[in-house]
């Protein structure tokens, strides 16, 4: 209990500043959006599906796996970005509600700064290469183009670039923030325990620099995905992976203008996007005003979800995020665990897809998240996950027993290993003036406490556990994989793989999409005679006062907000950071998100 209690206030204590500063901008935003108009602004209702319309995908900003209810983000209101993000299934609804549609006849890409995983991005490419089958065009254009957003637009049939903009495709990099010398300013000392030689996700709390494993191992795997993605690249625009990486590294193609893209056909014209709608309209074959450009979220909400009665159907479940207990916008067990059940009990859902786009987390929501998914298979139903982005360590750990995985070839997996992270926070009750007092009926009773660091003895029956728990989890992926368990071990270690590799390590079965995915199961629910089958997407989304805010709030509001609060952004993002470490299990099978640029 007194443990509780100092996490709770410790968190409380620093996040307190920057909630107190956030508080009246959050009060404007707040009155501006009643005042202005509750639900979707007029621009984004703007626009219907009608003869001659091109669909337009901006993309910019986030794109995220599916809609989850908002909590308040500090640091995203602090850099005055409050829209809610972009999601694949939002995206890839209205690319496929756009190949169908007689009316839509092109999609145009508006590309610059987009921010996604290498999955969900080659899921949203693969989208629009399937798009192009209908016969229908695709433009793109972009003053500037990132990595991220040249990688899904050179599948576009016409390449648009700004003569003075650039392609700035330069090869992958990432890193990790580290947080000792922040911590020991704090006086917070983070005690660790572990398994995995790999296992690096401790490190950005107890070093203050990269481990030679952890940067031998991303190393491959960022090699793996660069040779993915740039081979695709230079497919879709038939150059060589030689002469790209020659433009990389030779050229510095990312200090280049449009023309030189243009010359190396990295692009197909160098113009100025004043001129990209008569381009359009002259594509098409009509007059400049006679073209409709309509946003692809009106188009997604123009195709309704099905709603279901007693119907026989596949249930897709998603799993995104960090797995945390008693979270809003991750995977909570409390949460996931009663829908599976339910599925499991239900007669009308016949198999279920999970999909999973998680780093990790909690090992305890891990355990129960896997147990209640055996259940369903209890109930002679088939079970397939579909790996997004991410689907390692916790998220490996309740996807290995499935009937049948599907990964992407660039979905971040594995990472089999876990580790025990506890908080010494002594020196920083003393910095607030803080003392504490004990009465004790037993030496280890308030054992372990966030308040005194741990002795020899107790860090031997920490690590003790971390090794049962390790074993436990070696066991489970083996079981579930029909590996040997000695098999298992020499591919674990906490090592993070990508999923082309992953299916050759036997941790996967298939590359492939969430629809290949919908599409195993209902093969293997066929087989018994059921046909027709619909598919129902959970969890059903409720939204958040936050969601509302975000919609609701006008550009003027917005304005303000970055006015107000841009100058205390770097240090709320390191007390929020550290508010969420204190927040965590101390048992953790996680890895640190891969920031990729």
């Amino acid at each position: 209990m007194l443990k509780k209690f100092f996490l709770n206030f410790l968190s409380s204590f620093i996040g307190a500043w920057v909630a107190l500063g956030l508080f009246c901008v959050a009060f404007i935003i707040v009155i501006v959006a009643i005042v202005g108009k509750i639900g979707i602004s007029q621009a984004d209702q703007s626009g219907s599906v009608k003869k001659n319309s091109v669909m337009t995908i901006d993309l910019s900003g986030v794109i995220v796996e599916r809609e989850q209810p908002a909590e308040f983000d500090y640091i995203q209101a602090l850099q005055g970005n409050i829209e809610a993000p972009m999601t694949l299934t939002s995206l890839t609804k209205s690319i496929r509600e756009a190949a169908d549609n007689k009316d839509i006849r092109m999609i145009y890409l508006k590309c610059g700064a987009t921010e996604a995983g290498m999955a969900t991005l080659r899921a949203l490419r693969d989208e629009l290469q399937t798009f192009k089958l209908s016969g229908k065009k695709i433009y793109a254009y972009g003053d500037a183009y990132s990595l991220p957003d040249y990688y899904v637009a050179s599948v576009a049939d016409s390449l648009f670039v700004n003569p003075d903009g650039v392609v700035a495709v330069n090869g992958m990099s990432g890193g990790t923030l580290y947080f000792k010398d922040l911590l020991d300013k704090l006086g917070i000392q983070i005690q660790i325990v572990k398994v995995g030689t790999f296992k690096s996700a401790v490190e950005p709390y107890i070093s203050n620099q990269m481990s030679d494993p952890a940067r031998a191992q991303l190393d491959t795997l960022y090699g793996n995905l660069w040779s993915q993605i740039s081979q695709e690249i230079c497919e879709s625009r038939k150059i060589k992976k030689s002469v790209l990486n020659s433009l990389i590294n030779k050229d510095y193609l990312q200090l280049q203008d449009g023309n030189f893209a243009v010359a190396h056909n990295l692009a197909d014209k160098a113009v100025y996007e004043r001129t990209m709608d008569a381009r359009i309209a002259d594509a098409l074959g009509v007059d400049e005003e006679k073209v409709n450009f309509v946003d692809h979220n009106v188009v997604a909400m123009a195709s309704p979800d099905v709603s279901f009665g007693k119907k026989k159907r596949i249930a897709v479940l998603y799993a995104t995020g960090e797995i945390m207990e008693g979270s809003k916008t991750g995977i909570n067990c409390e949460v996931l665990v009663p829908i599976i059940t339910e599925l499991a009990d239900d007669d009308d859902v016949v198999g279920l897809v999970l999909r999973v786009n998680s780093p990790g987390g909690s090992v305890f929501g891990s355990e129960q998240i896997a147990e209640a998914l055996a259940y369903f298979q209890s109930q002679d139903k088939p079970l397939a996950v579909s790996m997004g982005d991410y689907a390692a360590s916790g998220g490996y750990w309740i996807s290995c027993h499935a009937n049948r995985i599907f990964a992407d070839p660039m979905t971040i997996t594995g990472s089999i290993g876990i580790f025990g992270m506890i908080p010494n926070i002594e020196g920083l009750v003393k910095k607030i003036g803080v003392t504490p007092q004990f009465i004790s009926t037993n030496p280890e009773a308030d054992f372990p406490s966030l308040l005194r660091p741990m002795t020899d003895a107790q860090l031997a029956a920490m690590q003790k556990m971390i090794e049962v728990g390790y074993d436990k989890f070696i066991t489970r992926v083996a079981t579930g994989r029909k590996m040997s368990k000695q098999k298992v071990e020499a591919i674990a270690e906490g090592r993070v793989w990508d999923g082309a590799t992953a299916k050759k390590l036997g941790l996967v079965d298939q590359l492939g999409s969430l629809a290949d995915a919908c599409e195993w199961v209902k093969g293997q629910v066929k087989k018994d005679g059921k046909d027709n089958l619909e598919i129902e997407y959970l969890p059903q989304l409720e939204p958040s006062f936050w969601d509302i805010v975000r919609i609701s709030a006008t550009s003027d509001a917005k304005i303000a907000l970055i006015k107000q609060t841009a100058e205390f952004v770097p240090e709320a993002a390191y007390a929020v950071e550290v508010a969420n470490i204190l927040r965590r299990r101390s048992l953790q099978a996680r890895i640190v998100p891969i920031f990729f640029n």
